[in-house]
């Protein structure tokens, strides 16, 4: 195994290779008994699937991991368990994706056809995505069986899930077509989705993971969840920033909130700020494909200096943030989180 101890192009060439290491292992699955063509598809759907994207949360357990060894070397047993937590996050990650396409009717997903868009896939990948998050407790059972916290990572796992789903179904009944009302939209719902959308899991699950292997008791770190939480709705609050305001060579995608009629901070912020002339404005053209009504919103945008109040909650957020991480008894886990809020502030994609 590459040297998980150096630089970080060894430490993703290591984590990739556990990849190899569990997809064999579940191609080769004893509860299953499997014939060629069950093995290559499952197989097929997994490298088209689960390793195709940045990585970022699977990476993360071991990042944080380390840090809450306080740069003590790792052991090899150490750096495969804490890349097979990692790729149980980036397995959840693949789930949740390859149904969202499904739902949302997507056509690409990181620069390929949505998996359901591939010949002869169609709607069985609503079954790939069930097979997807069923491989996670069997990677857990096989290499964590024997753990201490082995309970708490299945508990974890569970409770996250369930989490993000609930996330998903507000965002979607938020947006049932034929019943688009922006007055439903407000903060306090778009930090709602948010907060159980994405934040759950793509930015506690990875620390929680870390802290379960280094022995800690998650009922000990409701602070450390609380910032890591308060650093997902930032993020995404730059999510939607970058959606409209990002340049698309830079963010590598065509922002399209507006046209989707998604409950994004800047259309929640706008409404809080417009006077009932812009109100109108907004409910007349957000929401539309058009790309002359697109083109209203983003000048009403301008007017109101959306711009110049993104810089002051960026600010705002990071300060609160940072004096959260400050307030930690423990070193090593604010430079966990430190770390993470190192990655994300002021990002340009």
């Amino acid at each position: 195994m590459a040297n998980l101890n150096g630089k970080t192009s060894d430490l993703r060439a290591a984590f990739l290779g556990v990849y190899s290491v569990l997809k064999s292992e579940l191609l080769n699955d004893p509860a299953f008994e499997w014939t060629d063509d069950s093995r290559q598809w499952v197989e097929r759907m997994l490298d088209y699937n689960v390793p195709g994207g940045k990585l970022n949360r699977g990476l993360s357990v071991i990042d944080s991991y380390k840090l809450l060894k306080e740069g003590r070397d790792l052991t090899e047993e150490e750096v495969f368990l804490a890349s097979a937590l990692g790729w149980c996050i980036e397995w959840l990650q693949a789930y949740f994706l390859v149904l969202d396409d499904i739902m949302d009717n997507s056509h690409t997903r990181r620069g390929q056809p949505c998996w359901f868009r591939v010949p002869k896939v169609g709607l069985i990948a609503s079954n790939d995505g069930t097979i997807l998050r069923n491989h996670i407790p069997r990677i857990l059972k096989k290499h964590f069986r024997e753990k201490q916290y082995y309970v708490d990572l299945l508990d974890l796992f569970n409770e996250v899930e369930f989490q993000t789903a609930s996330g998903q179904m507000i965002d979607l009944i938020t947006t049932i077509e034929g019943e688009k009302d922006l007055s439903k939209y407000s903060l306090s719902l778009h930090r709602r989705i948010v907060q159980y959308k994405t934040a759950y899991y793509s930015f506690y699950l990875p620390v929680a993971c870390a802290l379960l292997m280094a022995g800690e008791n998650l009922d000990n770190h409701i602070d450390v969840k609380n910032v890591l939480i308060d650093m997902g709705i930032y993020f995404q609050v730059q999510d939607d920033y970058l959606d409209c305001f990002g340049h698309p060579d830079t963010i590598g995608k065509i922002g399209t909130d507006i046209d989707d009629f998604k409950c994004s901070w800047l259309v929640v912020k706008a409404l809080e700020i417009c006077n009932d002339e812009q109100k109108k404005i907004l409910f007349e053209n957000y929401g539309n494909p058009d790309p002359s009504k697109v083109a209203k919103i983003k000048a009403l945008y301008n007017d109101i200096n959306l711009q110049g109040v993104f810089t002051e909650f960026e600010s705002k957020s990071y300060e609160k943030i940072t004096s959260s991480i400050e307030a930690h008894p423990s070193k090593a886990v604010q430079a966990v989180l430190k770390s993470f809020l190192g990655k994300i502030y002021k990002r340009q994609k």
